[in-house]
């Protein structure tokens, strides 16, 4: 795939099959767009391109709104180098852009800079400033690219289950803990990474030493505090290890800041500065209070036990 930032590569265009979105965690149902970007491509013998942003549309227009991704720009980028398209077009979308209307922009960027000839647009997908009251819509796309040239497809939605599959959908399962729905939305676990920072040693004296990590990106979505079952990779490298991971502010030491610590099993290493990826596999049980050190310890035990029980079986996706 090649990857073109407009406005910084030099960039000629040519006919094509687009799409736009912003395909946070270019989850399963980007990935039918996209193979249905890729169908119409061949069929008409075009290039296939995907049209994203660097930064999310939101935080041009409400700059007090403050993300939860679902992924990283880079992790975004490589995901979707990987569907096989021919072009993937980012923006960046600044207040310039957000002030063009829906005809302008599929005037001025999709037909004139990136030579799009057939639209898809996502079922819920909608582009363009719209002014209040605005009904703006798909069947006004398809009259704006009538006078454009452009041909407008309305995408099909894709449901796991009787679940429709969304940016907000899954969101709203790692919101409440449930990893593994989120992770047969995705299509694979959800992770985050980050670097091992020094904590205060907690875990190193009830018998199980975590590493602390702090976050690569801080837009990342965070999923509801609790235990989890995980698996991790360090320095991005193989092989995977098997551990658990406390997202809580640990309430039985009256700790009033959020961490991420991590214990991998069978572990004996100095991972003080280095990489690590933790990909979430099954919420163990909420966060809770314990009456001593000692209770903590014991059900530390016992999470431990079900973790690799759960990690021998791992769900399939």
């Amino acid at each position: 795939m090649k990857v073109v930032y407009l406005n910084r590569d030099a960039y000629t265009a040519s006919p094509c099959v687009a799409t736009i979105g912003f395909f946070d965690g270019v989850h399963l149902g980007h990935h039918h767009l996209i193979q249905q970007v890729k169908s119409v491509a061949r069929e008409s013998g075009l290039s296939s391109m995907l049209v994203t942003f660097i930064r999310h549309p939101r935080q041009v227009l409400h700059s007090d709104w403050q993300p939860q991704l679902l992924s990283s720009f880079d992790d975004k980028v490589a995901l979707l180098s990987a569907t096989g398209v021919d072009k993937l077009v980012v923006l960046s979308f600044d207040a310039q852009m957000a002030a063009l209307s829906a005809r302008d922009f599929m005037s001025d960027v999709l037909q004139r800079q990136l030579g799009v000839r057939v639209l898809l647009t996502g079922y819920d997908n909608h582009f363009g400033h719209r002014g209040a009251g605005s009904t703006e819509g798909f069947a006004d796309y398809v009259e704006y690219g009538r006078q454009l040239g452009i041909r407008v497809v309305l995408g099909t939605p894709f449901s796991v289950g009787d679940i429709r599959v969304s940016s907000s959908k899954i969101r709203h399962f790692l919101g409440s803990g449930d990893v593994e729905q989120a992770a047969r939305c995705l299509g694979r676990p959800y992770t985050l990474s980050g670097r091992v920072v020094s904590g205060e040693h907690i875990g190193t004296g009830l018998g199980y030493p975590t590493a602390n990590m702090q976050l690569s990106d801080a837009s990342r979505l965070i999923p509801a505090s609790g235990a989890y079952a995980v698996q991790v990779s360090v320095d991005g490298h193989p092989p995977v290890l098997n551990g658990m991971m406390n997202i809580g502010s640990r309430p039985t030491f009256h700790g009033d800041r959020q961490t991420l610590e991590t214990h991998i099993f069978h572990f004996d290493g100095n991972l003080y500065g280095r990489s690590l990826s933790v990909s979430f596999v099954s919420r163990l049980r909420p966060e809770l209070t314990f009456d001593s050190a000692e209770a903590l310890a014991a059900q530390l035990a016992a999470d431990a036990r079900r973790s690799e029980e759960i990690l021998r079986h791992p769900l399939e996706l």
